[in-house]
């Protein structure tokens, strides 16, 4: 079933992957708003039709918005998503991604809220998986405070349906890629690899360029939330009870990426390696089953999302120079 007409609060709608999922909201027909403190997002990215708010997600502020407008939805993508910022700060990682999201569980349950999306992270909250591809019910065991931070998220999220009864759906993500991903952060490697290709710079490949990752075009990832949006996607009360993998079930090595985007391109590139990441996973692909058992399924090969990726900053590039 798709619905229209709701009232849905996408936070952190001015990013990446947020930025595409209020676009879709707004295509069922729902009424969207955008909460983002532009820490990180972009003015550019937030879709037509779509009422805006700069505010941060711990702002209490916040409560008078959802008083006013009532929201029955809220998709909540605003986070302090790097990992190495998460070691170096985990006060303010845990400042953005616990007191953020309670500041929203708290007001969405006051005004009645139907259900919250939580973007979680199916590469963190595992930690070095005991099983490949990782199902949701695998062992948690995060090596960062950012993969504590989420895996806390869905245990507040927990207590929240337990309590007050409010419904909750956690996406586990995996490496997600596509246009309007940020070149400069340390999680967006497509949007990094296609950048130093089109200024013919070599790619730095950090270890031995086999350590693999499940990468999951930014429409598949859409249409997951519009699924999760949609459905109803919880039985039972348990921690993974409402948690699903989002991924493609494929693990490609950062060589693999750099081949593919290589044959897009139409390029070759030198490449040099450094030493490897300190507290690096060396592999994650997830076992997203369970999600496509309700009715989900990527649709995109990595080489398809790899050239709508490159195209997009092809044509970034060309209308910045017009």
């Amino acid at each position: 079933m798709v619905y229209s007409n709701r009232r849905v609060l996408v936070t952190g709608g001015a990013g990446f992957i947020a930025s595409h999922v209020a676009e879709a909201y707004l295509a069922c027909g729902d009424e969207v708003w955008i909460v983002d403190d532009l820490s990180s997002g972009k003015g550019v990215n937030i879709p037509d039709g779509a009422t805006f708010i700069e505010m941060d997600v711990r702002d209490p502020k916040i409560r008078g918005l959802f008083e006013e407008v009532r929201f029955d939805l809220v998709n909540h993508h605003a986070a302090q998503i790097d990992v190495r910022s998460s070691v170096s700060d985990p006060i303010n990682d845990a400042s953005i991604n616990l007191l953020g999201l309670l500041n929203i569980a708290e007001a969405a349950v006051e005004v009645g809220t139907q259900k919250l999306l939580f973007v979680s992270s199916g590469g963190v909250v595992y930690g070095e998986p005991g099983q490949i591809p990782t199902p949701e019910i695998a062992e948690k065991r995060p090596l960062s405070p950012y993969g504590v931070t989420k895996l806390c998220g869905e245990l507040y999220l927990g207590y929240y349906l337990h309590v007050y009864g409010m419904e909750y759906v956690a996406l586990r993500y995996s490496n997600v890629f596509g246009p309007r991903q940020d070149p400069h952060g340390e999680a967006g490697v497509v949007a990094i690899f296609c950048t130093r290709i089109l200024n013919g710079q070599e790619l730095t490949i950090f270890g031995d360029g086999e350590q693999t990752r499940d990468y999951v075009y930014v429409k598949d990832v859409v249409a997951a939330n519009m699924l999760a949006s949609n459905a109803d996607m919880g039985e039972g009360t348990g921690l993974d009870s409402r948690a699903f993998n989002v991924g493609s079930g494929v693990g490609t090595s950062v060589l693999q990426l750099a081949d593919a985007l290589e044959r897009v391109a139409e390029a070759t590139c030198s490449r040099s390696h450094l030493p490897e990441r300190e507290g690096e996973l060396k592999h994650s692909t997830l076992d997203s089953g369970l999600i496509q058992s309700r009715g989900w399924s990527p649709t995109y090969t990595l080489e398809e999302g790899l050239r709508e990726t490159y195209d997009h900053i092809v044509k970034q590039r060309a209308r910045a120079t017009e």
